[in-house]
């Protein structure tokens, strides 16, 4: 016995047929939606003045060690805030990614 298995993906807005699978981010989340070519060409509109004047990262998200500014946070600051703060730190070592999230977040 055989059998055949299809996938129809419609569009998420409108319900139309021959949907594709769209990939977009905002704000480090990234997003995915089904839109059919009406919705995907609507969607390209609106987004193509900001696209003009974006800079393209490279695949894998942001760069600059994961910072929203760019540049990699100063160890020694990170731990003397951390510190300053009640949290517990290593002297020397690797910092945790939930202090280094809170002191990203307070900077």
């Amino acid at each position: 016995m055989s059998k055949s298995v299809s996938v129809i993906v419609t569009d998420d807005l409108d319900g139309s047929a021959a949907a594709e699978t769209v990939v977009f981010g905002l704000d480090g989340v990234t997003y995915e939606v089904d839109l059919g070519a009406a919705n995907r060409a609507e969607l390209e509109r609106a987004l193509a003045p900001v696209i003009a004047a974006a800079r393209r990262l490279p695949r894998g998200g942001r760069r600059g060690g994961g910072r929203a500014g760019g540049a990699p946070a100063d160890r020694s600051a990170v731990r003397a805030w951390a510190k300053a703060s009640g949290m517990t730190v290593s002297e020397r070592g690797r910092i945790s990614a939930e202090i280094m999230r809170q002191y990203d977040e307070a900077h």
